[in-house]
């Protein structure tokens, strides 16, 4: 009997990670380099970057703000004329205002779905376009639950509103680019550990609260994020497109 090809295979693609300072953004650096992919890490803290390439083969550290298009522009030009291809994308960069909605200023709100959709947007059609030229990509965004499901009693109008409009954008170009090639996907994560929730994460009163009101009674880890990461980015999800897959230990099922 032959042997099965391994789906979950990226061994020699080259990916784009944005946001990939810190937190999920660096793990999901470590995971695909791990798995054989070179990897562009973008973020705008440099030195962070250059420390994450120094541990981890395989890995470009590239200064981008994802709230500048040119640098967006130039990050996925230099990809493609260093490696010649571009095969996996990973739109993690993201920000959050947690106050009440009537505080919560229109200049807030504006920077908030700059940063978490519109930036979102423009990385994918760099991205996308290069892909489509080459009629193969696989693009990954990260959403959150809460672009799912209201996040009350946390208070993040903008937040909310812009994961959701990356779920929506997801199926979009899902849509539009599946039959030429290129793989829209999101993932949704629930409460994991991260500079966003870090102060969420320091108060006891609070991580009650998420226990006793999640179905596994407790947070992600980091690594519980690798298996859904993998099959978005690899060909073992060649028939899926368009789709936000929930990791949140059953919060968004309750």
């Amino acid at each position: 009997m032959s042997a099965i090809p391994d789906p979950f295979n990226i061994e020699g693609r080259v990916a784009i990670v944005t946001g990939a300072s810190s937190g999920l953004g660096e793990r999901f650096v470590r995971v695909l380099a791990s798995r054989g992919a070179s990897v562009v890490a973008a973020a705008r803290r440099l030195d962070r970057l250059e420390r994450l390439a120094s541990e981890v083969e395989n890995v470009i550290p590239v200064r981008c703000d994802v709230g500048v298009d040119e640098d967006i522009e130039r990050l996925v030009a230099d990809t493609v004329d260093r490696f010649g291809r571009l095969d996996i994308l990973v739109n993690n960069a993201g920000i959050a205002v947690t106050k009440p909605a009537e505080d919560e200023t229109p200049d807030e709100f504006r920077r908030v779905v700059d940063i978490n959709l519109n930036a979102v947007f423009v990385t994918c059609q760099a991205a996308g376009r290069r892909m489509l030229e080459q009629g193969s990509g696989a693009i990954v965004n990260i959403a959150s639950m809460f672009g799912l499901v209201a996040s009350a009693p946390m208070m993040q109008a903008g937040y909310d509103a812009s994961k959701g409009a990356v779920v929506q954008l997801t199926r979009e170009l899902g849509a539009q680019w599946m039959r030429r090639g290129v793989r829209v996907n999101a993932i949704a994560p629930g409460f994991f550990p991260s500079e966003m929730t870090q102060q969420m994460f320091g108060e006891d009163g609070t991580m009650r609260w998420v226990r006793r009101n999640t179905p596994a009674g407790r947070t992600g880890e980091p690594h519980e994020l690798d298996g859904v990461l993998l099959l978005l980015a690899s060909d073992a999800s060649s028939f899926m497109t368009g789709q936000t897959i929930a990791v949140d230990g059953g919060w968004t099922i309750r």
